[in-house]
Order: C-alpha cells, then structure tokens, then sequence
C-alpha cells in the first residue's frame, strides 16, 4: 500500500483559499511600497510571521526535527499554523517545514519574484554558510568525514544551496538571510538593495557564522534593524541542537532592544536611524505549554 504520510499534507485539509479569492479582486489596488504598519511575529529557530499592513501575512522558514529522528532539535514539530504566504529559504530540516503550515500559497528556496496584493516576494540564489572556523565545531569536516559529502560550493549539494529572501510590504523592505553565506559575490549584494529590517542568525555557537562574519553582513547592510535568530530557547529548542541563547552576541551589539512580545509592529516613518538589534529572546508567538504537553507522533 502507498505511504500517505509522504509529501506534503495539503490534499487532506479541509481549508480552502476562498480567503485568496476574495482578496485577489482588490489584490491589483495594494502596492507593497504604500507606508502602512508591518507587523513581524517570531515563531522561534528561524521562523518569522510578516504581516503587510492589508493583513496578507508571510511566514519565513518553518521547523520540524530531521525526519530520521536521531538527533532532535525540538521537543515537537512546530504547530500547524495558519498562514496566506508560506517561504522556505534551504532544505535542512530546520528551516524547510512547509507541511507545517496551513498555507494557500507555497514557495520553496523561490529565485525570482513574485506579488499579491501588498506583498512583494524576491528571491536571490547564492550559497549556504560553511566556513565553520568561528563555530564550536567544524560541521564541514563532520560532513566530509561521516558522510563523505563536501559541503563547499560551487559543487555542494543542493541542501547547501539557499535563498535569500527580500520581503516588500508597507514601504519596508524585510531581508531573511536564512542560513546564507556572509561573503556573497558582490553580484548578490547589488540585487539586495536597501534594507530597513535584517533578519539575521546569530548565537553564542556561532552555527552559522561567527560574530565577525555577522556584523560584516550589517556593516555592508546598515539596515535600521537586525533580528536575531537561530539560537536556542530553553522551552523549544534541544540541547543536543548545539545551538546556544544569542546573549554573547547580542553583548557587541551598541544599541539592543530587548522585545517584550512575540510580535512587534514596524513602520517606515518610525526606524531607528542607526541600526538597533530588537530581540524578540524567549518569547514565541505560539502556546509553548500546550504545544509541548502534546502526545508525541
């Protein structure tokens, strides 16, 4: 008999998009460069809600636990969430759980454009991280070593591959670097453009990239804000995920604003005009008890 639990889960939902439908008659009158309140909700490792200001919502990189199950990251998948745009920029585990949200429209590691109503979608291709000299450990060679893979590009397999992910709503224009690699062709950079809103991952492990290679990316950026992410959270995140608080880097950062909410609202006639790092720490936009109290699969 045929594996049903295979491929995304979308053909048993009982939802619909007549939400996109209603929305697509007025979709031509939304401009994602009109200035209206944006508001960005964190769901924990990697994952962020953007909300554009005519209440078209965008999640980036959702998270589930490897699916051969020898090294959990999360105490649970992440929560089936409802969502109109769901994004994932790579395929590690940790950053590609399309099946987990309740979306209308999917795009997975997306090159090129895309828009409805007030949201502009633009992905850029370029590369993973895996210059590992600054981490804790040196993934590159555990991969070269145990798995016989070379993880550097240009040749690298395409989970080593990602996308870089400029979201456009209410005159901001929002960057999800993903796990990207910090020193991208010069060719990269001229495609990003301006920045006002830099979602960039950053631990005490230093995973992805080390501190050095992170304020790199906001000293070429100078984005007005930088949101951490990739880090652990005691209630979400497993010890055996390597990963650490984003406290040790938050402390070279000169102007931190510690969020005191899972979701916080931005507009373009209200940044800061020297880049801030708002840290959104433990807080989630989700049910954390419940979700965990949840029998396991």
């Amino acid at each position: 008999m045929a594996n049903l639990n295979v491929g995304l889960p979308t053909w048993r939902r009982a939802t619909n998009h007549n939400r996109m439908i209603a929305l697509q008659a007025r979709a031509g009158a939304m401009d994602p460069a009109a200035v209206g309140p944006v508001e960005i909700a964190y769901y924990g490792s990697s994952a962020f809600r953007i909300t554009s200001p005519e209440g078209i919502s965008v999640m980036v990189d959702p998270w589930r636990n490897h699916p051969g199950r020898k090294w959990d990251w999360y105490f649970h998948d992440m929560p089936e969430t409802p969502i109109d745009i769901g994004v994932s920029t790579h395929a590690h585990f940790d950053h590609d759980a399309l099946d987990r949200l309740d979306a209308h429209v999917l795009l997975d590691r997306p090159i090129g454009e895309y828009r409805f109503g007030d949201i502009g979608v633009s992905g850029i291709a370029d590369k993973h991280a895996t210059d590992s000299s600054e981490a804790v450990y040196d993934f590159r060679d555990i991969h070269l070593r145990h798995n016989g893979v070379d993880i550097r590009p240009p040749d690298n397999p395409r989970s080593w591959d990602n996308t870089l992910v400029v979201v456009e709503t209410g005159g901001l224009r929002i960057l999800h670097w993903g796990d990207n690699r910090h020193d991208a062709p010069d060719a990269v950079w001229a495609r990003l453009g301006r920045i006002d809103i830099a979602l960039l991952p950053a631990d005490g492990s230093r995973h992805v990239m080390g501190f050095a290679m992170t304020q790199s990316i906001i000293d070429r950026l100078s984005p007005s804000v930088v949101i951490p992410h990739h880090y652990i959270i005691v209630d979400v995140t497993q010890r055996q995920s390597t990963l650490l608080p984003p406290d040790a880097w938050l402390a070279t950062q000169p102007r931190v604003r510690k969020l005191a909410a899972p979701e916080v609202s931005y507009s373009a006639a209200a940044l800061p005009s020297l880049t801030e790092v708002h840290c959104f720490g433990e807080h989630v936009a989700f049910d954390v008890d419940a979700w965990r109290s949840q029998p396991e699969a």
